[in-house]
């Protein structure tokens, strides 16, 4: 039950202390002009949100971030408005990326010298993330810039919808080339959720099909889901005498960064672009000899802004780009009503690193 005291909220959240325990408290929220209050019905499980809950991250973030409620892929209804524009009851995503300027109020020229250069919300100095060292959208009251709250069209169902955020950072990334794209031949390496999503966004946003769009992965059956695109194992790929590519995407994080990384250099065309989107808690050693070589250009990109999604869900009321979204959707959610079910569900999708994503519906 919402309580108000003062223009604040109380929440009922599930924060992670430490790696593998998540405690139940209660978060009081003021809520600043401008602001809306959200009740999350839907969340999906991020691979980030499983690096905190096992303990993966770097002690001293470990340190620095927790105690924190996890999940920043969601939607909700608008419980209370400050914006004339959302009304309560509206369907809504949940923006994760909330830019310094928004939280305090401001101009974006007068937030950080980022924001005045213009370089994007990403990168505000004053910003904060949901579950990066702020509370997340597990919990039952969330206040957020009502422009982090962005209206679902109805044509979207929610199962769609919640997909939305990953969608986003896949397409921020793509829109650094989209110029390119018109004509340009791509190729996406990985065959997990990202990849899926990244491939998703060339083909559903972009127009590229198997002619133009190469997605290369490890796992055969993780492969046969991406069929708008030609498809190749990076095991039996000869990257070196192979026709080459002007944009190629790395989405595989981890331990395969390396490979992936440098595979992608050695078919890349001179003058390609090469984005990076995986995300690794090591160093990873480049081939910059053929970076040189080729000119190269390296770009980094990782989460999203308010206008990528309402770009996205553009995208998404199309029953095309629903059903390439669809291969993604379990065929059941975790209801989530008490803080063990939270627990039970974050255990299993560490132990049981499932192609598709995990969905959590809220009970509150």
């Amino acid at each position: 039950m919402l309580k108000e005291k003062n223009n604040a909220v109380h929440s009922r959240a599930y924060r992670l202390v430490r790696a593998g325990v998540v405690e139940e408290t209660m978060l009081e929220h003021p809520v600043p002009a401008g602001h809306v209050v959200v009740e999350p019905s839907l969340g999906s499980i991020c691979h980030a949100d499983l690096r905190y809950f096992t303990g993966q991250r770097r002690p001293e973030a470990m340190a620095r971030k927790l105690p924190m409620a996890l999940i920043h892929e969601g939607i909700g209804f608008v419980v209370q408005s400050g914006d004339s524009r959302l009304t309560p009851g509206q369907r809504v995503v949940i923006v994760p990326n909330l830019p310094g300027y928004l939280l305090e109020g401001k101009t974006a020229e007068s937030c950080c010298p980022v924001c005045r250069e213009g370089l994007g919300d990403n990168y505000c100095t004053r910003g904060r993330f949901l579950a990066s060292g702020t509370d997340g959208i597990a919990q039952n009251r969330l206040v957020v810039p009502a422009a982090c709250a962005v209206p679902v069209p109805d044509d979207i169902p929610d199962e769609i919808a919640v997909l939305s955020e990953l969608c986003s950072v896949s397409y921020q990334a793509l829109s650094k080339v989209g110029e390119r794209l018109s004509r340009a031949r791509a190729a996406v390496f990985g065959d997990g959720p990202v990849g899926f999503l990244t491939a998703a966004m060339l083909h559903h946003v972009y127009g590229l099909g198997g002619d133009r769009l190469q997605v290369f992965g490890a796992m055969p059956e993780k492969l046969n889901e991406f069929g708008f695109a030609d498809r190749a194992l990076v095991q039996n790929y000869d990257f070196g005498n192979s026709p080459g590519v002007d944009i190629a995407v790395e989405c595989t994080g981890g331990r395969f960064s390396e490979s992936a990384v440098n595979q992608a250099i050695e078919l890349l065309n001179p003058g390609g672009i090469l984005i990076l989107m995986g995300v690794t808690e090591e160093r990873v050693p480049i081939n910059t000899r053929d970076v040189l070589e080729k000119g190269i250009t390296l770009i980094g990109s990782s989460r999203s802004t308010s206008d990528d999604f309402i770009q996205v869900l553009q995208a998404m009321r199309s029953q095309e780009c629903q059903a390439t979204l669809r291969q993604l959707l379990p065929e059941r959610y975790e209801n989530v009503s008490a803080v063990e079910h939270f627990i039970e569900a974050m255990n299993e999708a560490a132990s049981h690193r499932e192609w598709k994503k995990k969905i959590l519906s809220f009970q509150w």
